[in-house]
This record gives C-alpha cells, structure tokens and sequence, in this order.
C-alpha cells in the first residue's frame, strides 16, 4: 500500500482510534461490564465479605477479603473486559482498513485508557476532580431516583441518569483524546516502522 503523506495518514489514524476509542466506551460500560462488577467497582471498607459481597462473619469458612479488596477486583475485572474490547477493536478495524498499529503505539494508548479507567471508576478521582472544578453541586443535584426490591424510591448518585454517569463518561472521552494522539505518534513518528 503506497504511504499516505504523514499529515493525512496522523489525523486519519487519529480520528480511527478516537471513534473507536470514544464510541466503545459506552459500550464496554453498559453492555460489557456485568451488573455485579458495575455495582461493586466503587466499595470501599475494611469490612470482611465474601467472594459475593455477603458479610463475613468470624465464623466463615469461606474465602474472604475487605470490601476495599472486593472493588479493586470489581474495577480490575471491568478494566480488564473493556481493554481486551478496546484491544480487539482496535486492531479489527485499522487491520481491516489496511493499516498496521505498532504494538508499543497499541499497548500505550490501551495502558492510558485502562489506568485512568481504573482510577476514575472507582470513584475517588471523580470526586476529587469535582471537588476541584466545583462539580459537586452538578453531582448532588442530578441524581437518579430508583426503585428498591419493595418498591420504594431511593436516591442513586452514580448510576444511570445522574449527573456522576455524565461526568465519568466526559472524562474518559477527553482522556481517550489523549490515548488516540500518543497511539498516533508512536505508531508514526520517524523510525517506528522498519
């Protein structure tokens, strides 16, 4: 394949891996993740539970962890999910265009998404964030009303419809601006392809 002028092959490849890169976004949050990972990624506590998330007693003969613990592995496991999505993607559709990401230009934009993933999803960041930008007053007044297994009404401040689901998924679509400008230079500054 004759090499396109390296402006044109940058913002062509840029643009390919801020799509795919913004617009799976929601998907590996909604479709991808499962709802027992969606709801656990942000417990924190030194509290024991179970593999399951019910409590541990002193007792227990099952495996138990803190609930911090039970979190991190939530948010590990949606990370995990959506890079391996991101990753296949990714590679399905450059490939499929005819065009070659270098491995290191992959594994970085993919390690930026995944660790800011991480941090963000867990949800101190995004407070802290908020904190800093006077957000916190957007989180406490949008938030969602739900249902409970009796019927009643409770407030929800992260889920669906609240002002902390926008505001998460705002961030992770700047940062993926980031990820697809340092996966297009690595994959075309001089000398990355021999």
């Amino acid at each position: 394949m004759p090499r396109l002028p390296i402006t044109t092959e940058r913002l062509a490849l840029f643009g390919t891996l801020l799509a795919t890169f913004g617009e799976l976004h929601p998907a590996c949050d909604h479709w991808v993740q499962g709802s027992k990972t969606a709801s656990r990624k942000r417990l924190y506590g030194e509290d024991l539970v179970h593999t399951d998330g019910s409590p541990a007693t002193p007792n227990s003969t099952r495996p138990t962890m803190t609930t911090s613990t039970l979190g991190r592995r939530a948010v590990a496991c949606h990370v995990a999910s959506y890079t391996a999505v991101q990753l296949g993607a990714t590679i399905a559709i450059t490939r499929a265009f005819g065009y070659r990401v270098t491995p290191t230009a992959l594994l970085a934009g993919a390690a930026i998404n995944a660790s800011t993933h991480a941090a963000i999803d867990r949800g101190a960041l995004l407070l802290w964030l908020a904190k800093k930008t006077g957000k916190t007053g957007y989180i406490d007044h949008c938030q969602a009303v739900r249902l409970d297994d009796d019927g009643e009404a409770i407030e929800e401040l992260t889920g669906p419809g609240s002002a902390w689901m926008e505001l998460d998924a705002a961030l992770h679509r700047a940062i993926g601006i980031g990820a697809a400008a340092v996966t297009t230079w690595l994959t075309t500054r001089p000398g990355a392809r021999r």
